[in-house]
C-alpha cells in the first residue's frame, strides 16, 4: 500500500493547507511530488507562519511542514518566460497537478486546463478554490467556517461564535479534491483520458454540515452554541471534573450505555426515573442530569473510573492535550520525520488507513 502511487507523478503548484495536503497524500503513497513555489515571494507563504518558538534561519515552519513531506520543491517566477516554460515541461510529463490560484492567473500564465490538455490529454487537473470558480473573493478557512454555519454553532451560550483549532475547511477540501482526484484516476484507466477536477472551500464546508444541515431542512432546527454538547443526544460533550482535577466528558447513544454508566458511578435510580428513561427524556432534562452527573464523578478519581466505563464498552474519555495525545504509543506511530533546510521535521500522516 505504501508503494501503491510509486508510478505516479504529481506537481503541486498550491500553498497553505488544502493542496499542499493533497499533494502529501499522494506522496506518502509513493508518488513523485514536485512543489512549485514561488520565487518571488520567498515560496509557500506558510513557510514564514511560525512560532515565536521555532528556529530562527531556517525557511520552513512546523505549519509548512505539517502537509509538505516526502516533496522535491522547485521556486520558480512564474512572470519569467524561461522559468513557466520548465514549469509546464514538467505538467507534460506528470499524471496530476494541483492548483490553488486566484481567479484569471491559471489563463494569465499559460497554466488552465484547456492549454495544458492540448500538450498531456492523460492529465488530471485539480484545482481548489474559495467561493467558486467564477469568485474572486479571497478565501481563508475562518472565513469560511464563518460563512458557512460553523462558527455559529461552536462555542458555548457564553462564548459567542468560536472557530475551530484546525484549518477544518482546508482539511475537509483537501478529503473532496483527493476524493475527486482517485475518481479522475480510475475513469483514466477505463478511457485513457485526463479531466479537470474543481473544488471550492465553500462546498466543502457545506456538503460536511451533514447532520446539523437536515436538523434545519428537515426539523426547522437552527443550531446554536452548546459547547461539545449534542443537540439530539444526552449526555454527550457536558464535562465533568474528577476528584484528581481531570476533565472527563460522556457520548452516551444508547440506553445500555446509560445504563452502564449509572451502574459504576452507584446511580441505578437513575434509569427509573422517567426524567432519565430513554434518550428523548434525557435530552430534554439534560441540565439536571448533568448536575446529578457531577455530583457524583467528583468522588471519583480519572485512572479509577476511565477503565471502569471502557471495561463496560461506555463512551467516556479524559480531555487530553496536545502533548499529552503525543505520549500515547498509538500517536507516536503516525509521525512522519524528515530533514529539511537541516532541520529535523515532524508530522503526523495524511494517510492512516491499512
Amino acid at each position: 500500500m505504501e508503494q501503491v502511487f510509486k508510478d505516479l507523478k504529481v506537481v503541486e503548484i498550491a500553498s497553505v493547507l488544502a493542496g499542499p495536503s493533497v499533494g502529501m497524500f499522494f506522496s506518502e503513497l509513493g508518488a513523485e511530488v514536485i512543489k512549485v513555489e514561488n520565487k518571488k515571494s520567498g515560496g509557500d507563504v506558510t513557510r514564514s507562519w511560525k512560532l515565536p518558538t521555532e528556529p530562527k534561519g531556517v525557511n520552513v515552519s512546523a505549519y509548512f511542514c505539517s502537509v509538505n513531506y516526502n516533496k522535491k520543491y522547485v521556486f520558480c517566477n512564474l512572470f519569467d518566460d524561461h522559468e513557466i516554460k520548465n514549469v509546464k515541461a514538467l505538467i507534460n510529463q506528470a499524471d496530476i497537478v494541483i492548483l490553488n490560484f486566484k481567479k484569471g492567473d491559471d489563463v494569465k500564465f499559460g497554466l488552465d486546463y484547456e492549454t495544458l490538455k492540448k500538450n498531456n490529454p492523460k492529465l488530471i487537473y485539480a484545482t481548489i478554490n474559495g467561493f467558486g470558480e467564477q469568485s474572486d473573493r479571497v478565501a481563508y478557512d475562518l472565513i469560511l467556517q464563518a460563512e458557512t454555519g460553523f462558527m455559529s454553532m461552536n462555542g458555548t451560550p457564553t462564548s459567542g461564535p468560536v472557530k475551530m483549532p484546525v484549518a477544518l475547511i482546508d482539511v475537509l477540501a483537501g478529503h473532496q479534491l483527493k476524493e475527486g482526484i482517485l475518481v479522475a484516476l480510475y475513469e483514466r484507466q477505463l478511457s485513457g483520458k485526463g479531466k479537470k477536477v474543481t473544488v471550492s472551500l465553500y462546498d466543502s464546508a457545506v456538503a460536511s454540515l451533514a447532520n446539523q444541515a437536515t436538523n434545519w431542512l428537515m426539523g426547522n432546527h437552527v443550531a446554536k452554541p452548546i459547547g461539545s454538547k449534542h443537540p439530539n443526544i444526552a449526555p454527550y460533550g457536558e464535562l465533568f471534573k474528577t476528584k484528581d482535577g481531570k476533565l472527563i466528558t460522556f457520548a452516551i447513544g444508547s440506553d445500555k450505555q446509560f445504563k452502564n454508566l449509572c451502574q459504576v458511578l452507584h446511580l441505578d435510580d437513575l434509569t427509573e426515573d422517567e426524567r432519565f428513561v430513554n434518550n428523548v427524556s434525557r435530552v430534554k432534562n439534560r441540565e439536571v442530569l448533568e448536575e446529578l452527573l457531577k455530583k457524583e464523578i467528583s468522588n471519583y478519581s480519572s485512572v479509577e473510573l476511565v477503565p471502569k466505563l471502557h471495561q463496560l464498552f461506555v463512551p467516556v474519555a479524559k480531555i487530553n492535550s496536545i502533548d499529552e495525545v503525543f505520549e500515547n504509543e498509538d500517536a507516536q506511530k503516525l509521525i512522519l520525520s524528515e530533514t529539511i533546510d537541516g532541520i529535523e521535521t515532524k508530522r503526523v500522516k495524511t494517510v492512516v488507513f491499512k
